[in-house]
């Protein structure tokens, strides 16, 4: 399998902890986005959106991360993984909180912290009202369930902790939220590799926002 990513972007780390959980080997491709690599005809052929991750399986192409997680447990996770079961309630609450990761907190983090570091726009509280919202919802999630949708981790976990390790890369205080800190530290140690996974790309991302207007923003799917 080629997947192609940055190693900035959460959303590629997101993928490959998942591919390492369920010991998939696969194939980097390095797209470098501050030189527009991503732009070339030849990525642009695979992805007409030009944004990482992409993974290429067989004639499969298919980008979205959490597309890309749910897919490579289907395909090549234990029969009935409890990454991502088969039963569909249990199915449900994950989906449920995936697209709550990308529709509402993911989107929320996005609206408020783009703009100021991108576009040097001020902070705007109802932004941040909106977002810290999203987050006391996610707090309730892990008050009830030490996972994001039950009593094991998911693809949901992994597509979250990617969002979660974005708002450590800003360091955002997390200590008003203790459910998910606890969370959040519970998954460093679950996922296997993490640290040798996350850390460097945690660095480049918070470079990535610290670099300010003009940055590249193909980072994020």
């Amino acid at each position: 399998m080629d997947f192609y990513y940055h190693p900035a972007s959460p959303y590629c780390r997101s993928v490959m902890l998942l591919a390492k959980a369920l010991k998939l080997q696969l194939n980097l491709r390095f797209v470098d986005l501050m030189t527009d690599e991503h732009l070339k005809p030849s990525f642009v052929a695979i992805n007409p959106f030009h944004c990482v991750p992409t993974l290429i399986d067989n004639d499969l192409n298919l980008w979205e991360s959490r597309a890309i997680l749910v897919y490579l447990v289907d395909k090549y996770g234990r029969t009935n993984s409890r990454l991502y079961p088969k039963d569909a309630r249990t199915r449900a609450i994950i989906n449920q909180r995936l697209f709550f990761d990308h529709g509402t907190l993911g989107s929320r983090f996005e609206d408020y912290y783009y703009p100021m570091y991108f576009e040097n726009a001020p902070a705007d509280a109802t932004k941040m009202e909106k977002l810290e919202e999203a987050l006391a919802t996610l707090n309730r999630y892990l008050t009830d369930n030490p996972y994001a949708a039950g009593p094991n981790i998911t693809v949901a976990d992994y597509s979250l902790v990617a969002t979660v390790s974005s708002l450590e890369a800003v360091q955002f205080d997390l200590t008003k939220y203790p459910a998910i800190q606890a969370w959040y530290e519970g998954c460093k140690g679950a996922m296997v590799d993490y640290q040798e996974i996350n850390e460097s790309g945690m660095l480049q991302y918070r470079a990535y926002f610290e670099s300010g207007p003009g940055a590249n923003a193909n980072a994020r799917d």
